[in-house]
């Protein structure tokens, strides 16, 4: 005969009564409660526990609890005034201050009927908290970001982590809190597959109705899925009101596709679509957009794609394929609202093949082949863009072995087919091999280094002015570096200050190559990386003279605790002890002997203050060249103040200030402006405000900048995020990373900025 077992909880004893066939046994205890255990059936292999004040019940069949009722299962809890169990149905009803805990969901409600076996069942009038993680075991779990609760006419359990709300209002927003909510006829909730689906759906957004659907689904935690993303909606000043309906179609974890219609009220109905994908062996994305009849165009079809593809390929091979093409010149500026893509004028189209790899203990080598064309834009018929070459092919080799009779060999190959549709077109191939010899000490680097390029050209016959050509050149370099160092202290804070001189000399001799064409050299900005370089000219077609000495000296101070270099000092010149008599095509060659004096700084002056400073001072003329100094003030995520001044002689003078900053009560200021002083123009500015409310955030922003044909275009971003649910209006974030260096998004649910809590809100 199956026994139930009562025991009192004061009591290390465990008592078994066994039940008549047809009687009863009760117990009531006003002190310590009862407890239950019925053992597990058959199907189930976990024991279920009853505990209350007052416990009656027939053998195999019913136990009926009352007062302070506890049911409890591995995974499950319920609390109850009244609690009836029927054991062959494995199902139970509850009534009088229900709560049920399923892992860390809690329903409360006043009514209860649920089936243990199928985990199934209903409660009426229902207040619900859904958790996202699991809580400490036996505590309520306080409400939390990415938690969610609310309220029903009825709620229905349909397995494990799936519920059915009928007349639901649904929120992210914690206790007490009702600025939004999600009100729906019928609400499902399936935590398993991480989706929400509501039918007859209402947002209501502090009171007001702002959104009506009659069937809405989204993800329980903005995690990937299938369907409509919010809308988009914004304006310019060339497209007008602007609005964006997204779909986005969850393929597989590694694939995903997004299709995106933009109504322009002004220029009609275009059409989106993206595709993304990863796998294992090769990874890419392909866009594309087409714009059929735009009214403001006179009608005219417009469209622009974009394709990356990258590959792996057997052998320690790898490909890449970069696409980019669109209909006409204006695209970018009259279609696009970001100003890097507005300013783009050169569209690169590129197919590459490589390969790389060890070679030998010390040493590797890269082979790569490049075919490359360009689609060059011209918006502004009065200022021509010149097409760069089209390389049909480059096959780039590069190799390497160091430590072979204490030297070190390199050598570097190329072969280049240069196409042009109305310059000079032809073939050039470029072997420089070199060797160097690297003398080291604990204080002190010396490397001599002698190389030597050999540089064919075969042009084509259908190139006038110039001929076959073919350049051999020797070049000597040595780089020495000397390192002191001590401890010292700033502010009380131990560091250790370095002191390190260089000196750079190279020696090339010269070499006619005016009849050179020049199909892919410029001269080269003069900056700490190319001041200590042998070439002062970009690409192969031009190699300077050079009999020349760089003399520069650094600083640097590193943090005696955790070894980070907190500061950088440092200054150079180069000396040139022969006229400079190699040149591009009209361009006078230099007749001084000194460089232009380069100094900069970097690194943080002070607590949460970055600064940085470069100049270019021209000690023959007696005036600065360059000027660029900047500061970042960034005490904590969401702080930071930009300042910038950049200047260039006779061709730039530019201030810039951003900022994102709390202004209190939850709203952030943002802010950028980009001026001109050599213009009296704006170039870019952006005005905005952010507020944080707990659950929920609002993004208002305008965004201007000038294009390449010196029009203005004005964009108009506004944002309502609700926590936990889903955004609606254009998405700013792009545009506000690149506007505002340092911006850090703050979450709906996350700390403010000015260190209050939502609550302080509420």
């Amino acid at each position: 005969m199956k026994k139930l077992i009562i025991t009192r909880l004061s009591l290390a004893l465990m008592c078994a009564l066994p039940f008549a066939a047809r009687g009863q046994v009760g117990l009531t205890l006003k002190s310590q409660p009862a407890l239950l255990v019925v053992p597990p059936s058959l199907q189930e292999d976990v024991p279920l526990f009853i505990e209350a004040d007052r416990l009656q019940g027939h053998q195999d069949h019913e136990a009926e609890a009352e007062g302070n009722v506890r049911l409890r299962r591995r995974g499950q809890a319920v609390f109850a005034d009244w609690l009836r169990y029927d054991k062959p149905s494995g199902e139970f009803a509850a009534q009088g201050n229900v709560r049920m805990e399923r892992g860390s969901d809690v329903v409360e409600g006043a009514r209860l009927r649920y089936n243990l076996e199928s985990d199934t069942g209903l409660m009426d009038k229902p207040t619900y908290a859904l958790h996202k993680s699991p809580g400490p075991a036996g505590q309520r779990q306080q409400f939390s970001d990415g938690d969610a609760r609310g309220k029903a006419e009825r709620i229905l359990f349909e397995g494990p982590g799936r519920y059915r709300a009928e007349r639901a209002r649904h929120t992210y927003c914690g206790p007490g809190n009702e600025d939004w909510y999600l009100r729906a006829g019928d609400l499902s909730i399936d935590k398993e597959r991480d989706l929400g689906i509501a039918r007859d759906a209402t947002i209501e957004f502090l009171g007001t109705p702002i959104f009506y659907s009659p069937y809405l689904s989204f993800s329980l935690h903005q995690e990937r899925k299938s369907g409509f993303i919010t809308p988009h909606y914004g304006s310019t000043n060339t497209g007008g009101v602007e609005v964006t309906i997204p779909y986005f179609v969850n393929i597989a974890p590694n694939r995903d596709a997004t299709i995106s219609p933009r109504i322009m009220t002004r220029r009609g109905l275009q059409m989106g679509g993206e595709f993304r994908y990863l796998e294992a062996g090769y990874s890419g994305e392909a866009r594309g957009e087409i714009l059929p009849d735009d009214r403001v165009a006179g009608g005219e079809q417009r469209r622009a794609y974009y394709l990356r593809h990258d590959q792996t390929l057997p052998s320690d091979w790898f490909g890449r394929l970069n696409l980019q093409r669109v209909s006409d010149n204006t695209y970018l500026i009259d279609l696009s609202t970001q100003i890097a893509q507005t300013s783009q004028v050169q569209l690169p189209s590129d197919l590459t093949v490589g390969r790389g790899g060890p070679w030998g203990a010390a040493g590797g080598y890269g082979l790569n082949v490049l075919a490359q064309r360009w689609q060059t834009l011209q918006p502004d018929p009065l200022q021509p863009v010149t097409p760069p070459y089209d390389r049909l092919p480059q096959i780039t080799l590069a190799a390497s072995r160091a430590d072979v009779l204490r030297s070190d060999f390199d050598i570097y190959g190329q072969y280049t087919m240069f196409e042009h549709s109305t310059m000079t077109t032809g073939t050039r191939m470029v072997a420089y091999p070199s060797v160097s010899v690297p003398l080291q000490t604990a204080y002190a680097t010396v490397t001599p280094k002698l190389g030597f390029n050999a540089t064919q050209y075969i042009i084509d016959a259908n190139s006038a002015g110039f001929t076959n050509q073919s350049r051999a050149l020797p070049i000597f370099t040595t780089d020495s570096t000397v390192v002191f160092e001590r401890p010292t202290t700033i502010g009380g804070a131990p560091f250790l200050q370095t002191l390190e001189p260089r000196l750079y000399y190279v020696y090339i001799p010269f070499r006619d190559q005016n009849s050179i064409p020049v199909f892919d050299s410029a001269q080269q900005d003069l900056n700490f990386a190319t001041i200590y370089s042998e070439n002062q000219f970009s690409g192969w077609d031009r190699i300077n003279n050079a009999n020349q000495l760089t003399v520069g000296v650094a600083s640097r101070f590193i943090g005696a605790d955790n070894g980070a270099e907190r500061l950088r000092v440092a200054v150079a010149q180069r000396y040139n002890f022969e006229e400079q008599k190699v040149t591009l095509p009209g361009v006078a060659p230099s007749t001084y002997s000194r460089s232009d004096l380069l100094a900069g700084l970097s690194g943080a002056i002070a607590p949460h203050l970055q600064a940085r400073v470069g100049m270019q001072y021209s000690t023959n003329l007696s005036q600065w060249q360059k000027f660029d100094a900047g500061a970042r003030y960034q005490p904590a995520p969401g702080r930071v103040l930009n300042l910038s001044y950049r200047y260039t002689q006779d061709n730039l003078r530019q201030t810039d200030i951003s900022t994102q900053w709390p202004l209190g009560r939850g709203w952030t200021g943002l802010a950028r402006w980009n001026y001109s002083l050599q213009d009296n123009r704006t170039l870019e500015s952006l005005v905005g405000a952010e507020y944080n409310a707990g659950c929920w955030g609002l993004r208002l922003v305008v965004h201007s900048f000038a294009t390449t044909t010196l029009e203005t275009q004005t964009s108009f971003f506004v944002q309502l995020e609700l926590g936990g649910l889903s955004r609606i209006g254009t998405n700013p974030m792009g545009t506000l990373r690149r506007n505002i260096g340092g911006y850090e998004r703050l979450e709906p649910g996350s700390p403010r900025p000015d260190g209050a809590s939502p609550s302080d809100y509420y």
